[in-house]
């Protein structure tokens, strides 16, 4: 007798083809990674070239694929309302949501892990000597430190408080550049939020999870009068009163921010210095192989890549774009040959964010939720 997740597999099997009609305009969000030092600084000093001229000129092409991208949305959206789906996939789905944050601090704690090993922060263009100077030993011990802290669930709050501080003096440094790894400062909420959650050996030193009975914080009155010559104990009051309020928002706070830094690295190297892009493309033969026009190929690119942004900002699809973007960004790091650990981040979170699925403050968990039930789709 089959089980009924048996299914689940030649179900995706039969989406993929919607995301291979997509293929030519699938390239890597992060042409700083596969380009020399030299070309990427020729490529932001070249001017960029007009992407609406280019669509202008392949007219019939950009309409074509338009249409394309519009029908696999509404095939793939009209699947994933299915009744019959959704309640073959909730036992399934609903298992696996409880360990969600555990991958996001795994994800979060192998990357800062990576970090100190690579001797670059988020990526390699972030290096720590840059950052840090002659204080770049000492860094890189605690960083590696709070990789370990992170990964174990060992004070999970603490080190991911240190590690806020140590990503902002890179905002500091780099200013708005920094937008392209707002991924981590979703992550970082998570775990401020969250604390150690599963799996962690907080939890099994305490036999509870660091959030466990936050809750009635924002039931419970505020301190006495008395209390508030404590400071510590009004202190930690306020601060599980906060954390309590923002739980169920955790998830909203990293698919907003991961959106956000999908967004900008988009916008960064295929329109604002579109030859990045360009001359990623060029020097791989995209063209040839797929062929298509180089420009054309750009900016197809950028296009799929905010919609991808925009459907985790708003909470469309998120399960579905979570696996697209997975397949293809793996199918990028195999094709360009790039270093996987600076790729941790953005390969975790999707992961995190189909194992938790919707929340309230989406769009499609507001519009399309069922009793007290979010969609499973």
């Amino acid at each position: 007798m089959k089980k009924k997740t048996d299914f689940i597999f030649p179900f995706f099997l039969f989406l993929f083809p919607f995301s291979f009609l997509l293929f030519p305009f699938i390239t890597s969000a992060h042409e700083v990674y596969v380009l020399s030092p030299q070309n990427i600084t020729t490529a932001i000093d070249t001017p960029s070239f007009n992407m609406f001229a280019v669509a202008m000129q392949n007219a019939n092409q950009f309409s074509l694929w338009t249409f394309i991208v519009v029908l696999a949305i509404i095939v793939v959206f009209a699947t994933s309302i299915m009744r019959w789906l959704e309640r073959r996939l909730d036992p399934f789905l609903a298992r696996l949501r409880p360990y969600a944050p555990f991958v996001g601090r795994l994800t979060f704690g192998l990357s800062f892990l990576a970090a100190a090993y690579y001797g670059a922060l988020c990526g390699p263009e972030l290096s720590l000597t840059s950052l840090f100077g002659p204080y770049t030993p000492l860094i890189t011990a605690m960083i590696a430190i709070i990789g370990i802290m992170i990964i174990f669930g060992l004070y999970t709050r603490l080190a991911t408080a240190v590690a806020l501080g140590i990503f902002s003096v890179a905002v500091w440094t780099h200013g708005w550049y920094m937008l392209t790894y707002t991924n981590y400062v979703g992550e970082i909420f998570v775990l401020l939020i969250l604390g150690s959650h599963r799996l962690s050996l907080d939890r099994l030193f305490t036999r509870h999870t660091n959030n466990s009975g936050a809750a009635h914080y924002l039931t419970t009155p505020p301190p006495s009068p008395h209390i508030w010559r404590n400071t510590f104990a009004t202190f930690h009051f306020y601060f599980h009163r906060i954390v309590a309020w923002l739980a169920p928002r955790s998830f909203a706070i990293l698919r907003v921010a991961f959106g956000i830094a999908l967004i900008y690295a988009s916008t960064y190297a295929k329109i604002i210095h579109n030859n990045l892009a360009l001359m990623t493309v060029e020097q791989y033969h995209l063209d040839k192989i797929l062929g298509f026009e180089p420009h054309f190929l750009v900016l197809g690119a950028a296009l799929i890549e905010l919609l991808i942004g925009l459907f985790f900002i708003f909470g469309i699809e998120i399960r579905f774009t979570a696996l697209f973007f997975e397949f293809w960004l793996i199918l990028s790091l195999c094709f360009f040959g790039e270093a996987v650990w600076p790729h941790i981040i953005l390969i975790g979170i999707p992961i995190a964010l189909f194992m938790h699925g919707y929340d309230r403050y989406s769009i499609e968990g507001w519009l399309f939720r069922k009793k007290k039930y979010p969609p499973v789709l």
